[in-house]
């Protein structure tokens, strides 16, 4: 007694050092989970596992990929050259789990050099390809006419081999007055229907029912069973079970011929009336009726097949106890049956993956092999401790999945003092009594440093939103290297060439253990949108091999500049501008057209016009996208002379920036409008001459000093510093326009004033609003070029519109 007692102390010690360990180990290896339907063809791609675990074909072909069958017959396999799991042969989800929900084939996968083992989980998914089946065609019910109203009789349930959905939803009953249907929901799938009586019945009549079982399919299956009731002479007692539940346990294995348990019932009925037979009800499984026996006259339960545990743990019997009367009453009982498990699996090792060569230099803890062990027996009897014979330089580590571990060393090997190990592997579980297995593997050492760290892809593309903070890390590029301890530890550093003139490479730096990229300055998407430099990893074998990889730099713009306003520009260099139009002007007549730019691209660079303020919304309309001013309706008299319009221009970026400019409109008369001298040499013969004359003399200047503000600008170009960026500079959303031009009419003849516009070098100076971006002073030449433009629109006698 005593040493049995230092035996259960020994085993719960190791129970509960097997869970810690579990609970430790949680987490070190990948899980993968697909799912297939039933009835597909053999050849169906089910997943990609190389594209899951994040490995390219040469890396696949380098490797190698294997599924450790679980069986002789195996249902998938996994394609060496592309690493998609397919089917070899059709699946029938009744066949391989029957009514077990859900439907899961665990494979084991492995990948070699270095060793990884996988979990793949295929789910099986159920189709309706079973339509509802009852047992008997026809089922006579006998029904005695002092039947009251609300007798319940209960029918035989259908059967369908699927589940889910799938599997039976509802029963119908065809029209009857006397009767109607009722169902019994018992859970895990199955419904059971019972006949209700709604009207009394009359003995000298029968009645033929239809009772249709529907599945949930789209469209449902179904199956019938037709009903015959005889309505017979009274039989008033109905028989009653001795208890109100019958509750068993029963060992697994136990033999045939084992007495499960007795049911009893009397009945208070004097002759055939009160003689009881026993049979089971209509609900009961006929896999179940396979195992168990019913002995009709004692109520004895017997055992008649194999009680796996491993198979179910629980079963529920329908008992029905009907007497021996011309309409047979019955009573029904259900008997619970709790399958007892016992230790009668022994685990089973199996070595899922193993290195033979095991490099001599290897650190304590790398992985030998990968070790699966199984026992099929649940609870205490399931949990199984792994673990290695003495004296050897190897331990045994379980793995975050149950009942799975690694073989690594727990020392340095030396090769010139031993060759190889003999490892036997010792699986013990925790039942009562305990079983065992062993296993015996040899590893070899060896030493090599034969492999380059590798990137996982070459050239590496990587996108940075321009302003990031500097000092803080961009990007990180990662190597692997197949070999073991100081053989895969890889440094990191940038490929600095000084016969090339690349300035990003002084402005980054690179963790030369972790390979992230830290950039010592912030990126203007403005300034550069690409750049491109090289990383180089090496190991720290003797002599060290190395390689390296492209790493292409994409700047992503972000919304960082206001819209700035071209025009209207006022001379004391304010967004304001004074437009002059004659009072006798037509509805839609274009007053000005504000423009705009923004440095930035896209979204960020798309402009909108709208008009926040103006004395009179009747007057004037601001087109949001052209930003052109045009006159709604003709001007009256009593229409005040000047009207001031604030336009807000704004970008379409996620955090909107703005600008504001003011115009102003100047209402003239006719004669004021035009030159007076174009009004009073309007008789005279040779005006048309005149004008062209005039127009000459102005496109001429015109030209003239468009030229001189060209030089001006290229002086200026050439002379700015070199972090003079092209921020500085209208986008594509500027439209170039460097004139425009007026037409007026004096009496018959039409004229055409021709005058500059300002030029893309003018001065820009946004409105008041809080996100306007303010530009560098460098700009102010631009100013005087500005200016300069202005004053020989003065000399020429432009309006507004010049």
């Amino acid at each position: 007694m005593e040493q049995r007692g230092r035996i259960a102390r020994q085993q719960r010690r190791c129970c509960f050092v097997f869970v810690f360990l579990n609970v430790f180990w949680s987490g070190a290896f990948a899980q993968i989970r697909y799912s297939v339907s039933e009835e597909v063809q053999s050849g169906t791609v089910v997943g990609n596992i190389a594209k899951d675990l994040g490995l390219d074909r040469n890396a696949l072909k380098l490797r190698g990929y294997r599924i450790v069958a679980d069986s002789s017959d195996p249902l998938f396999e996994v394609n060496q050259s592309d690493g998609n799991l397919y089917l070899k042969k059709k699946l029938d989800r009744e066949e391989i789990c029957e009514k077990t929900t859900p439907c899961l084939i665990n494979l084991k996968t492995v990948l070699e050099n270095p060793l990884e083992i996988h979990s793949v989980t295929v789910e099986i998914l159920d189709i309706n390809d079973h339509a509802p089946v009852f047992s008997e065609r026809e089922k006579i019910l006998e029904i005695f006419e002092s039947a009251l109203p609300g007798a319940r009789f209960q029918l035989q349930a259908a059967q369908d081999l699927d589940v889910g959905q799938f599997s039976i939803q509802q029963y119908k009953l065809s029209q009857n007055e006397h009767f109607r249907l009722e169902i019994k929901d018992r859970g895990e799938n199955r419904k059971v229907p019972f006949l209700v009586l709604q009207k009394q019945l009359d003995r000298e009549t029968s009645h033929v029912l239809l009772l249709t079982a529907f599945d949930g399919g789209k469209p449902p299956r179904s199956g019938n069973m037709t009903i015959i009731v005889n309505v017979s002479d009274v039989n008033d007692n109905p028989p009653v079970f001795s208890q109100d539940s019958y509750v068993a346990h029963l060992k697994e294995n136990a033999p045939v011929g084992t007495t499960v348990i007795q049911v009893s019932a009397t009945d208070l009925d004097e002759g055939s009336n009160g003689e009881i037979v026993y049979s089971f009800g209509n609900d009961v499984d006929p896999k179940v009726r396979e195992l168990f026996d019913l002995n009709g006259i004692t109520g004895v339960i017997t055992v008649i097949g194999i009680i796996d545990f491993e198979v179910n743990d629980k079963y529920e019997l329908d008992i029905q106890a009907s007497d021996k009367g011309a309409a047979t009453l019955k009573s029904h009982k259900t008997v619970n049956i709790i399958i007892v498990d016992l230790n009668d699996n022994p685990p089973v090792i199996e070595v899922t993956s193993f290195s033979r060569a095991l490099p001599e230099d290897s650190k304590p803890g790398s992985t030998v092999a990968l070790i699966s062990v199984k026992d099929s027996d649940s609870g205490i009897n399931g949990k199984v401790l792994c673990f290695i014979n003495k004296n050897l330089p190897f331990t045994i580590n379980p793995s975050s999945q149950n009942n799975m571990y690694s073989l690594v060393t727990k020392q340095v090997l030396d090769r010139e003092q031993q060759t190889h190990y003999e490892v036997i592997i010792v699986a013990k579980d925790a039942g009562e009594p305990s079983l065992s297995s062993e296993k015996s593997i040899t590893v070899v050492v060896s030493d090599v440093n034969d492999n380059v760290p590798t990137f996982l892809r070459n050239p590496v593309n990587f996108y940075i939103i321009e302003n990031n903070s500097p000092g803080k890390t961009v990007l990180s590029v990662t190597a692997h290297d197949s070999d073991e301890g100081s053989n895969a530890l890889i440094s990191y550093s940038i490929l600095r060439d000084r016969d090339t003139d690349n300035l990003f490479t002084s402005f980054l730096n690179v963790n030369s253990e972790s390979g992230e990229v830290v950039a010592l300055k912030s990126f203007d998407f403005e300034s550069v949108k690409t750049f491109q430099f090289h990383v180089v990893a090496t190991d720290s074998g003797s002599p060290p091999l190395s390689s390296n990889v492209t790493v292409n730099v994409f700047i992503l713009d972000q919304n960082d500049n206001a819209p700035v306003i071209l025009y209207p520009v006022s001379s004391n260099g304010s967004a304001e501008g004074v437009e002059e139009i004659p009072r006798n002007v037509n509805a839609g007549h274009l007053v000005t057209k504000v423009r705009a730019y923004d440095a930035d691209i896209g979204y960020n660079g798309w402009l909108l016009f709208s008009l926040q303020q103006v004395t009179d919304h009747s007057l004037f309309a601001l087109d949001r996208y052209t930003g052109q001013i045009r006159t709604l309706r003709s001007f009256t008299e009593t229409d005040e002379a000047e009207h001031k319009l604030l336009i807000l221009v704004k970008d379409n970026g996620n955090v909107s920036l703005s600008a504001t400019a003011t115009v102003i409109v100047k209402l003239v008369e006719p004669k004021e409008a035009f030159a007076a001298s174009d009004v009073q040499s309007a008789a005279a013969e040779d005006e048309d001459s005149h004008v062209t004359f005039y127009l000459i003399i102005t496109l001429g200047s015109v030209s003239l000093l468009f030229l001189i503000s060209i030089i001006v600008l290229i002086a200026m170009q050439c002379s700015k510093s070199t972090d003079y960026t092209s921020k500085n500079m209208p986008e594509p959303n500027y439209d170039g326009t460097l004139c425009h031009s007026i037409q007026y009419r004096s009496g018959d003849k039409r004229y055409m004033l021709v005058g500059p516009r300002m030029s893309v070098g003018s001065t820009i100076v946004p409105g008041s609003h809080a996100n306007t971006l303010v530009l560098p002073d460098k700009r102010k030449t631009f100013e005087e070029v500005s200016l300069l433009l202005k004053n020989a629109q003065d000399n020429l006698g432009c309006k507004s519109n010049c």
